[in-house]
């Protein structure tokens, strides 16, 4: 019990050392917050790109369709089948001849691969609409090619499914940011130059073997201490020797 006792006090004591070494290093651990901070703040200003999102909505209307020959009938109820037929509506608006008609429409400078990577289509809380979401550096071009896919898609899908509807339900508005920004970059930044700088002093205080003080050999090593050598250089050990005394010596 009193084992337990002594290393609870002894670990409790490094941590008030750590603190109390943190502490006298705060200067360090200010400005390295300051500088990752900066650097965070440079990189998200130059280097990162932003990117904007606009989405358009569209309705799977619930009805009896015909599909390679077979005839589906899906009623209100069978929201699972209208997952499918969003499933299978999203590989059409991935196709190269949907995108490829989006190209020649929009007039945008990419290639089908390029535009393909930047569009996806989802329903909306397992509903029988799905939004068309398109990615972009420009907000005004995301909403240009969701509204653009929207007006091509119904056509495309109709060639292929027969007796399939599909509605806009709502048209893209001008994206919206979707990466992060300058501020949680610097908080980023900020808080790696803590972790850091508090990381590299603690080290470097836990590997300095450099005994300064009686207190610490008893508190580490819990013996007893016979006797101290004074620094005779010092002005409280009253002795001139190695100072006054040398320079009486050289005169």
């Amino acid at each position: 019990m009193k084992d337990k006792q002594t290393e609870t006090s002894a670990y409790e004591i490094d941590l008030l050392r750590i603190v109390k070494v943190l502490w006298s290093k705060a200067w360090i651990i200010a400005v390295s917050c300051i500088l990752l901070g900066a650097v965070g703040f440079g990189y998200a200003r130059w280097h990162v790109t932003p990117m904007y999102e606009s989405s358009a909505l569209m309705y799977v209307n619930n009805s009896s369709i015909s599909l390679g020959g077979a005839s589906v009938t899906i009623s209100s109820g069978q929201l699972s089948a209208a997952k499918s037929l969003i499933d299978t509506y999203s590989v059409i608006m991935h196709s190269r001849m949907t995108l490829n008609a989006v190209i020649r429409k929009t007039n945008v400078d990419y290639t089908y691969r390029q535009l393909n990577a930047m569009v996806r289509a989802h329903s909306v809380n397992e509903t029988e609409i799905f939004a068309i979401t398109v990615t972009s550096a420009d907000p005004e071009e995301a909403a240009l090619l969701a509204n653009a896919i929207a007006d091509i898609l119904p056509d495309k899908i109709g060639d292929i499914v027969q007796g399939s509807s599909v509605k806009i339900v709502d048209r893209a508005v001008t994206g919206t940011r979707v990466t992060p920004g300058a501020r949680r970059y610097v908080m980023m930044g900020l808080l790696l130059g803590f972790v850091v700088s508090a990381l590299v002093i603690v080290a470097a205080d836990m590997l300095d073997s450099v005994v300064r003080s009686e207190e610490y050999l008893m508190q580490m090593y819990e013996l007893p201490i016979l006797g101290l050598v004074p620094d005779l250089r010092s002005p409280e050990s009253g002795s001139d020797y190695g100072t006054n005394a040398d320079r009486r010596q050289k005169t």
